[in-house]
């Protein structure tokens, strides 16, 4: 009896400090990212997890398989997202990672579940207004306090991106490259350690004037190869292009998680922003949030600031794109950009007194009129890229050790101004 009531306790402790190992934001999450104590009664098999994973039968047995070359593949095609496919019989542990890996209905229906909680406690008219005022305001705060130590180096673009290998080669010639966003410069720093191009130009723009001030600190800060500057993406008149760098100029733009920290109403500026930098033929390399991550499905109340748009606990604000909404955006979709206008504009109107709700008086109609030719000349005036690839990137990461599994998307894409 001493002996089972031992091993029940130390079963009990066993539950408590898992139950520890979650973090206070996840602890909502708990019934969908958890895996069941069965998946380690087989070495090589899994057995039904829990409801939000998908069922696998222990049917195969492979050992070693994670010791299988063909298994652990360099990619060739960076839009193929790795060969590490889940399977019916597969142990889920036998990766830390995943690709391609489909939410099941379960978990589908915690999404929805989740997204209608967090409609129902909006953020306050008066906090988005203060998020959305001066967003630079918030990521200062942010890189004040991390500095370059939050960010790891972005070596893998050399592989999601080859161009970035085809610009440094000795013998590119001159070249141009943009980072839109570049934080700590964890992504500039990287292509300079790599570049044998002694004509390649690097501008690293932030809008966040504390994030261009720890790139200068770099000990490899020039000024001339690599060159730092306060710029916002989504500027207008002589703000709209960035400090030395002429329209028509860049041959390569990098938006690397950027896209996401812009309001829906700030993307057609920095899409036409984005294009008059470009020289025709100039091409977009682009990577953020898909939506349905597990960022966007943890988030709980009071951070909800639009459909799919929310702030962080430090002020920052993110966004999580589908893949048909990211191809309408670059493409220049007339109906999309009219859907999004008459979106924002809904939603201004609910933050302003005078909004449109005369909208049947004169002054009401003349409103109106004003906004449907300001919609008008936005759908003109927008771009219309080349959309060369958008690919979905779906893993599900495991951690042995907390038993935890989680979903995570990621959109890739590649635009390009076309040739004249």
């Amino acid at each position: 009896m001493d002996e089972i009531r031992e091993g029940e306790m130390a079963e009990a402790q066993s539950a408590t400090q898992k139950r520890q190992q979650l973090s206070k934001g996840m602890e909502h999450l708990r019934s969908v990212v958890t895996v069941d104590d069965l998946a380690e009664s087989a070495p090589n098999t899994v057995a039904e997890t829990d409801k939000a994973s998908t069922a696998f039968e222990p049917v195969r047995v492979l050992p070693h398989r994670s010791h299988d070359p063909g298994n652990n593949l360099k990619r060739s095609d960076p839009f193929q997202f790795g060969s590490r496919y889940l399977e019916q019989g597969d142990n889920i542990f036998e990766f830390n990672a995943w690709d391609h890996v489909e939410t099941d209905d379960a978990y589908k229906e915690f999404m929805e579940s989740q997204y209608a909680k967090q409609r129902e406690s909006p953020v306050s008219e008066a906090d988005k207004i203060k998020y959305n005022s001066a967003p630079e305001t918030w990521w200062d705060k942010f890189y004040a306090v991390n500095t370059s130590n939050f960010f790891k180096n972005r070596n893998w673009l050399f592989q999601e991106f080859p161009v970035l290998k085809e610009v440094t080669q000795p013998t590119a010639g001159e070249k141009v490259l943009l980072e839109v966003g570049a934080g700590a410069g964890n992504t500039a720093y990287p292509i300079l350690a790599n570049n044998e191009n002694p004509t390649l130009r690097i501008h690293a723009c932030d809008f966040s004037k504390k994030a261009v001030e720890v790139i200068r600190s770099n000990e490899a800060y020039d000024g001339k190869m690599v060159r730092a500057d306060v710029w916002d993406v989504a500027g207008t008149g002589d703000a709209s292009l960035p400090p030395g760098i002429e329209a028509g100029t860049v041959d390569v733009i990098l938006m690397i998680f950027i896209f996401s920290a812009l309001s829906p109403d700030q993307w057609a500026q920095a899409v036409r922003n984005i294009w008059t930098l470009l020289k025709p033929g100039g091409e977009v390399f682009f990577r953020d949030y898909g939506r349905g991550d597990l960022a966007q499905v943890r988030f709980r109340k009071g951070r909800y600031m639009g459909e799919n748009f929310y702030v962080r606990g430090d002020g920052t604000r993110v966004y999580f794109m589908a893949k048909e909404e990211l191809e309408s955006i670059w493409s220049g979709d007339e109906e999309f950009w009219s859907q999004n206008r008459q979106n924002w504009r809904k939603s201004q109107a609910c933050q302003e007194d005078d909004g449109e709700k005369d909208i049947s008086t004169e002054h009401g109609e003349e409103a109106k009129e004003r906004s449907e030719k300001k919609d008008q000349e936005t759908m003109e005036a927008m771009p219309k890229f080349d959309v060369l690839e958008v690919g979905v990137d779906n893993r599900m990461l495991v951690n042995r050790q907390r038993k935890l599994k989680m979903f995570r998307c990621w959109l890739q894409a590649r635009f390009r101004k076309p040739k004249e």
